[in-house]
């Protein structure tokens, strides 16, 4: 007798699990957002396991056999997003995985860095809420992270083949602490994820040099 679909559902989700993990995998079937909710959880989470140098990630996203003309609307939002992430230096790649599933592939912090600014600018709904003001000042970080900061800053600005870095340093330093800003989390040990996201760029920096 042959085995009911939902087993077999089931089996791939298990499967599932044991690969990614719940720590790399986004469930967004469960909770069935809206395609502008699902396209903000989604970039949200997907910078923060940049940071975590996750590598591939899951993200479920769900048929759609419950939408409109069976046409999976937050799957479609999840897809149109890729592209833009992708030059914004978030995304590496992307793949279906099942016809519910996608596994991201998400780009170095490094990436993320030296994205041109015209590129992660060019959809001004996406960036106008998530990059915020660049601030005056950083003296309010710790010193620790501002010795990070700092080493990234300089580390940044002479792969490049810049003469007299310091001249460049305090200005690079703001630059990198709003493009890095964007991964924090709402809540919970902000500066922590900031120091791990910038020393997740050094690495990247000084492996490819």
């Amino acid at each position: 007798m042959r085995q009911k679909r939902p087993a077999l559902k089931g089996l791939w989700h298990a499967f599932d699990e044991a690969a990614f993990g719940h720590d790399r995998t986004l469930n967004l079937r469960e909770s069935l957002p809206s395609a502008a909710d699902a396209r903000a959880r989604a970039e949200s989470w997907l910078r923060m396991r940049q940071v975590m140098k996750s590598g591939e990630v899951l993200v479920v996203t769900g048929r759609g056999n419950q939408s409109p003309n069976g046409i999976g609307v937050v799957r479609e939002a999840i897809l149109g997003l890729m592209p833009s992430l992708r030059r914004r230096g978030i995304v590496k790649s992307w793949r279906e995985h099942s016809p519910g599933s996608i596994v991201v592939t998400l780009a170095p912090v490094a990436d993320l860095l030296s994205a041109p600014k015209r590129n992660r600018e060019r959809n001004s709904d996406e960036n106008a809420q998530s990059i915020p003001a660049v601030p005056v000042s950083l003296a309010a970080l710790e010193p620790e992270t501002l010795a990070l900061l700092r080493r990234l800053a300089l580390e940044t600005i002479e792969s490049l083949g810049v003469r007299h870095a310091e001249d460049f340093v305090e200005q690079e330093m703001q630059a990198i602490f709003a493009k890095l800003s964007v991964t924090l989390p709402v809540s919970g040990d902000r500066e922590g994820t900031l120091r791990r996201a910038i020393s997740s760029a050094i690495e990247d920096v000084e492996s490819a040099h």
